[in-house]
């Protein structure tokens, strides 16, 4: 917010009466026109006005003034408030404008797929939004249930994602821990994973070759059928014979 000049007509009678700037100084220092700080000096205008010191006010700084004096076309500045007033923490519901009231459901809905943990009264914090409303949208019953669709309040503009993040947060300090809901799901953590698991059985060649041949009799005596010395020598005939031809 910006800072502005208190008094701008006491001021400028002030400045008139007990500095040397111009009119146009003056002017835009106060806010005025040059024919109202000229009709000021005339004693036309702010006729029993009491003038104000701006240095004193804390709005106007001795060397400001000094160097406006110095030089005519140098404009003053007015100097901020020494002190931060704390904003007034918003008390009530959160306002909405009214074209963005009936995106709440959509918000709603959002809020309820993506942080189900949140309570219903951080929902109304961030939506700004009933109970009610909450119920129906969480149940599918809201009036509108067909045509709504999940919408980021964030985007939609009726909450900061600070304090999207701020009640996220908070919710999540009341959840049970990790290893809790993983025990209530009913899935195994790594640690009871690993020991109930059954290890591989390793065999070297000695145990490989004292277990008893698995060999069918079919195949067995396919290997018969197919000794390599008795193919080998059936070849060699074939290929003399071919060549006697």
């Amino acid at each position: 917010m910006a800072t502005q000049l208190l008094m701008p007509k006491a001021t400028a009678v002030w400045l008139v009466d007990n500095t040397g700037l111009t009119f146009d100084q003056i002017a835009a220092f106060c806010g005025l026109h040059p024919l109202e700080v000229q009709g000021i000096a005339d004693g036309d205008v702010a006729g029993g006005i009491k003038g104000v010191n701006p240095i004193q006010n804390d709005q106007l700084t001795k060397e400001e003034l000094e160097k406006a004096e110095a030089d005519s076309t140098y404009r003053m500045t007015l100097s901020g408030p020494k002190t931060i007033v704390p904003q007034a923490k918003r008390r009530g519901p959160r306002y909405t404008p009214v074209s963005k009231r009936q995106e709440k459901p959509n918000a709603i809905l959002w809020l309820v797929r993506n942080h189900p943990e949140l309570k219903d009264a951080q929902l109304m914090r961030l939506v700004g939004t009933t109970k009610p409303t909450i119920e129906s949208v969480r149940e599918r019953t809201h009036w509108n249930a067909a045509n709504q669709t999940p919408a980021d309040p964030v985007t939609l503009g009726l909450c900061t994602q600070v304090e999207l993040d701020m009640e996220v947060k908070k919710a999540a300090k009341n959840l049970p821990p990790q290893e809790d809901r993983a025990e209530d799901s009913g899935l195994l953590t790594a640690e009871e994973a690993m020991a109930t698991a059954q290890p591989t059985p390793v065999f070297d060649q000695d145990f490989l070759d004292a277990q008893p041949s698995q060999l069918t009799e079919h195949e067995k005596r396919e290997e018969e059928e197919y000794d390599a010395d008795s193919v080998f020598s059936g070849l060699t005939s074939l290929k003399n014979n071919r060549d006697e031809d």
